[in-house]
């Protein structure tokens, strides 16, 4: 991953399309693109069994969360940091580990929902 200057993003949040998104996990996690296409097959195929673009739907504002993320190294860097304490800290780390994530990936969804028109 690149670095940035005085904590700016590394790239414009991306519009929520599947190639935008895959594109911008390239530049900023390269190693998740096994991971962006397994779910996206996954995805894909969910909504053509149920003939639902549910699946679809959740793929995209999952990966558009993690890319807004992503792109700011500092909130990268603490959400892995209370990542690796949820898998190895005491019961009382984890929780707190668990609050701290959710709220990280709280403020990534409203950060996005207010982008949209």
């Amino acid at each position: 991953m690149t670095t940035s200057a005085a904590g700016q993003p590394l790239i414009p949040q991306p519009p929520s399309t599947v190639t935008a998104l895959r594109q911008a996990v390239a530049q900023v996690s390269p190693a998740a693109l096994p991971a962006f296409t397994r779910e996206l097959d996954l995805a894909a195929d969910q909504s053509r069994q149920g003939s639902d673009l549910a699946p679809l739907q959740r793929f995209i504002a999952q990966w558009a969360a993690y890319v807004h993320i992503q792109r700011q190294p500092q909130l990268a860097g603490e959400l892995r940091r209370w990542e690796d304490t949820a898998a190895t800290g005491n019961a009382a780390q984890a929780r707190r580990a668990a609050t701290e994530i959710g709220r990280i990936l709280d403020a990534a969804h409203t950060a996005l929902a207010a982008r949209r028109p």
